[in-house]
């Protein structure tokens, strides 16, 4: 019995793992057309993280080593296909998300409220981009950004950190009632 369940649970973390980069690539196609449809351009998936949520998601239902993967590859792939994100903001974007799945994974069976997880997902994800900021800056001399621009993305992302806490914990409550793990 305890085998079918093991077996159950990894089919679950592969689909989720699947899901999480198919869903990376595609949900910020579908933000960005809303945004040249309603004239706001890329300022959609700048506001509402699309990319965020399914790698999240792939942390918290398949664990450190599958949200961490799919956090990094995530932006890749849809670098790959798309060229989004931007060529310049690529390397910031590995960084967050992959702290985002590495997080969402690693605090994924502390005994705590989900909400509550979420917020100490979100906080390491940001201080992990803020920090690959502040480094693109400091260290190595990256004039195209400022120390500032760690407000204007946290702010910039208002919306999406609201719509998480809307839809993320529900998700994943969903996912592993079926998964049964």
């Amino acid at each position: 019995m305890n085998t079918i369940i093991a077996k159950k649970s990894a089919a679950y973390k592969v689909i989720t793992f699947i899901a999480a980069i198919v869903a990376s690539v595609l949900l910020p196609q579908l933000f960005h057309a809303i945004g040249v449809i309603s004239g706001t351009g890329a300022a959609v998936g700048s506001a509402l993280l699309p990319m965020h949520i399914p790698v999240i998601i792939a942390g918290f239902v398949g664990g450190p080593a599958v949200g961490l993967i799919a956090g990094v590859l995530s932006p890749l792939a849809s670098f790959a296909i798309s060229s989004m994100p931007a060529a310049a903001l690529l390397p910031f974007m590995v960084i967050e998300l992959g702290a985002y799945g590495l997080a969402a994974g690693l605090i994924s069976k502390a005994k705590f409220n989900a909400f509550a997880k979420l917020i100490v997902v979100q906080l390491a994800g940001r201080a992990a981009r803020a920090l690959a900021i502040l480094t693109a800056v400091y260290v190595l001399g990256n004039t195209a950004l400022s120390a500032a621009s760690i407000v204007e993305f946290i702010t910039a992302g208002l919306f999406g950190i609201i719509l998480q806490w809307a839809f993320i914990p529900f998700a994943v409550n969903k996912i592993e009632e079926k998964a049964e793990i």
